[in-house]
């Protein structure tokens, strides 16, 4: 294994960890730059695997959380509830990985224009909905109803597609469908988990039978700086959209998108 391998993997960890809970397009983020510093991985596997990174980071952060949640749910309605919407939410991203994943990976996942082009797109729309005036009728995040969290769910497929991102989908359809930004961000957490979860183990299930002993070795790296980095975005982002919203990210997106298309001219 060469050395740069490892360098590259490092890198991409510290990207995806730094963009996957904000509404920027983590996959996009890495997929571009991996096409730009020639990484290359077995069946696009690092890309998929090393979000197990940031799913840990979630847990560490919000373990509390996560234990009082289960501790509540053989007696309390509202907890059993909160379950049932984050499971709900997850069915149609679920659904539609499942018949796709050979597309979005031979497809998708091959085509570096497409993703400047939604992550500039996306950039535009996260502006535009920042914006609006907007009638705000749920705050919190556990008490979304169920009709709420699929629709969230409904959004989240739009993310199949790499540079759409997955967290900038379900806030903005969170906040398009009345909630704050805040719990928006914050139900994009817990969604996060299961969705991740399930991308995970699906892709390392296809891809059992090719990778090797090398290739655990470059996940494991991207697995690690993807953890340590996740935990400082998911430890500050709620206090930072409550004071700045979600501009900064969609002026990224869009700066970005054209740099990507920039190099592409250039370099190809």
């Amino acid at each position: 294994m060469q050395a740069d391998t490892l360098v590259g993997a490092l890198v991409l960890g510290l990207v995806e960890g730094l963009t996957e809970f904000i509404p920027v397009s983590s996959t996009g983020h890495i997929l571009l730059l991996g096409h730009f510093i020639g990484f290359e991985s077995t069946g696009k596997t690092f890309e998929v695997l090393i979000q197990l990174g940031a799913i840990l980071a979630i847990l560490t952060v919000y373990f509390q959380r996560l234990l009082s949640i289960a501790l509540a749910l053989p007696h309390q309605a509202s907890a059993r509830r909160f379950v049932a919407g984050i499971l709900l939410a997850f069915l149609p991203a679920a659904i539609i990985g499942v018949m796709a994943h050979g597309f979005i990976k031979a497809v998708l996942f091959e085509s570096p224009a497409l993703i400047c082009t939604t992550l500039i797109l996306g950039g535009i729309v996260l502006l535009v909905v920042d914006k609006m005036t907007l009638r705000v009728r749920h705050t919190n995040a556990m008490d979304y109803p169920l009709w709420l969290c699929l629709a969230i769910g409904c959004f989240q497929t739009l993310a199949m597609v790499p540079g759409v991102s997955r967290s900038g989908a379900t806030i903005a359809g969170a906040l398009l469908l009345g909630t704050d930004k805040r719990s928006a961000a914050e139900f994009s957490f817990f969604l996060a988990m299961p969705t991740m979860a399930g991308a995970f183990a699906y892709d390392l299930y296809k891809n059992r039978d090719i990778l090797s002993l090398d290739d655990a070795t470059v996940i494991g790296v991207g697995f690690i700086a993807a953890f340590v980095t996740a935990v400082f975005v998911v430890r500050r982002l709620l206090d930072f959209v409550s004071r700045h919203g979600f501009a900064p990210f969609a002026w990224w997106r869009i700066a970005v998108g054209l740099a990507g298309f920039a190099g592409l001219y250039l370099v190809g």
